[in-house]
């Protein structure tokens, strides 16, 4: 494919969206940005907005308060989010495990929990290919917009106490950093996002090989986990049912497989260019043709949704999980796919 290239219960719920903003003010990645304001924090859904955030740490805390903060506005009561660090009291429990701190702050009383983690293990599996360096209109590319998508999932599902850990890909593996469940690791994990993305801006992109790098993604995977795939699936026509074999062998290793199918959509699903002569090169062949955007369009658009559906089948016949973005879109639809993924696999 050618891409042009250019320059609970409510009551729960707000239990845990006060002590969840209050670990917000004062936690490790705390910054200038003020975080009190209901209005202020589901902004950073926003792509536009988080386009203009100059540190990756900041953003991926920032999506995801924004997303809890909305939540807690939306209609979706009765969605259980898993990762407060706190209860209500009930009568018998000990009073030494007693927050007396959150009580001074909400005149309730809460009991501090401390659950094991977890036997829950991600792996953020990021494409990295020239094609995800497309952006057209949007105020990120691809590959900003699923790094920064990569970053929030990380940050929650530490926040989970999960393992999470990272994987890239570009014709082949060339990151792999294996799960831990501390927020230090998290560091770790943005700072590697950040420089992949600073890294497209100068760094000569390799084409994409989906389906051998998931191949390999299944080999070196040892213990089941959740595998998120952020990617545009810009692989060589002739090799979609590669892929597709691809994604099978993770699920028979014993994976969940969830994939995120990133595309900005005003021109790569609906092919919405000016009706003039243009150059269209292909970010990865570096093949040129030259075309009035109208003589193709409907042709165009009508593969997409062929291939879209096609593959959405498959993926169900599987038991993947296949949830269509926009990077103009806000990021609260992947993250409310994601939890209700691993509610699942609770």
């Amino acid at each position: 494919m050618l891409s042009r290239e250019l320059g609970t219960v409510e009551g729960q719920f707000a239990i845990f969206s006060r002590i969840y903003i209050e670990y917000l003010r004062h936690s490790p990645f705390k910054n200038s940005v003020d975080v009190s304001s209901s209005s202020n924090a589901l902004k950073y859904l926003d792509p536009v907005v988080v386009s203009r955030l100059n540190n990756m740490e900041m953003r991926a805390r920032l999506i995801v308060e924004g997303f809890i903060t909305g939540m807690h506005k939306s209609p979706y009561h009765g969605f259980s989010v898993e990762f407060a660090e706190h209860r209500p009291y009930n009568s018998g429990d000990e009073l030494r495990h007693v927050d007396w701190k959150v009580f001074g702050k909400t005149d309730r009383h809460y009991v501090k929990q401390y659950e094991e983690e977890t036997n829950l293990r991600h792996y953020v599996v990021l494409d990295t290919s020239a094609s995800m360096r497309y952006r057209d209109a949007s105020p990120l590319s691809k590959l900003e917009y699923g790094a920064y998508l990569a970053g929030a999932l990380h940050y929650m599902m530490a926040k989970q106490k999960d393992a999470t850990g990272l994987i890239c890909f570009s014709d082949t593996v060339h990151t792999i950093l294996p799960p831990k469940s501390t927020q230090r690791y998290v560091r770790q994990l943005l700072t590697m996002l950040d420089k992949i993305v600073k890294g497209s801006e100068t760094e000569n992109a390799a084409r994409t090989s989906a389906a051998s790098a998931l191949d390999e993604v299944a080999e070196r995977i040892s213990r089941r986990s959740l595998v998120v795939l952020i990617t545009d699936l810009f692989e060589n026509v002739s090799r979609h049912d590669d892929l597709m074999k691809s994604l099978r062998h993770l699920r028979y290793r014993g994976h969940e497989v969830l994939v995120f199918h990133v595309l900005e959509s005003k021109t790569e699903r609906e092919f919405d260019f000016p009706d003039v002569p243009m150059l269209f090169r292909d970010m990865e062949t570096g093949e040129q043709v030259s075309i009035q955007p109208s003589q193709l369009k409907e042709n165009y658009r009508e593969a997409v949704k062929l291939f879209s559906e096609r593959f959405r089948r498959q993926c169900i016949e599987y038991n993947i999980d296949f949830v269509e973005l926009d990077t103009m879109e806000p990021y609260d639809k992947a993250l409310l796919h994601y939890l209700n993924k691993r509610k699942d696999l609770t």
